[in-house]
């Protein structure tokens, strides 16, 4: 819900955004919980939205796409072997029987993702290092979805030691 301390948009506002000078019609927080929208309707919604900010190649025009990856390797709320995963067509998706709470959310999807111009991972943690090893390797999107996570410009990785544990030294910088 709004507000709610575990919301990416409270933890992403405390963190970084009430802290910049930033326009506030460049940053699109997605709908909270607590909104009356039934799950698509929040996906269609926010997809409206990101379109009117501006397009690219029939894609919303994303500057910078900052995402953190789970033990699993999903990013987003784009998880392993899930459908979400597959989707080519819509820009955003509502995610049903989450593996994670909340069970019911909307993600962008690897095309929107793909479609910025920088994506910035950060990974942290020893439960991070299998699936970080796998992406690093070219592993199955289907299996790790951030292995198919890519920047039109660049993507970083911003990993701790403990996440690096199982990444062959010629990947390291």
């Amino acid at each position: 819900p709004s507000g709610d301390p575990d919301r990416n948009e409270t933890q992403a506002r405390a963190a970084l955004l009430d802290h910049v000078p930033l326009d506030p019609k460049r940053v699109h927080p997605m709908g909270a919980s607590d909104s009356p929208a039934s799950l698509e309707e929040a996906a269609a919604a926010y997809a409206a939205e990101l379109t009117a900010s501006g397009k690219r190649g029939g894609l919303p025009h994303l500057d910078i796409t900052f995402l953190g990856m789970g033990p699993d390797g999903h990013v987003a709320s784009l998880f392993p072997e899930r459908s979400g995963i597959r989707e080519t067509t819509r820009s955003v998706i509502g995610v049903t029987n989450s593996p994670k709470p909340p069970p019911e959310r909307i993600s962008l999807t690897l095309p929107v993702l793909n479609s910025s111009a920088r994506v910035w991972l950060v990974v942290a943690g020893a439960d991070k290092a299998a699936a970080l090893g796998l992406t690093l390797a070219g592993a199955s999107i289907n299996e790790v979805p951030a292995a198919g996570v890519e920047g039109r410009r660049s993507t970083l990785f911003f990993v701790d030691a403990e996440a690096a544990e199982q990444v062959p030294e010629a990947l390291i910088d």
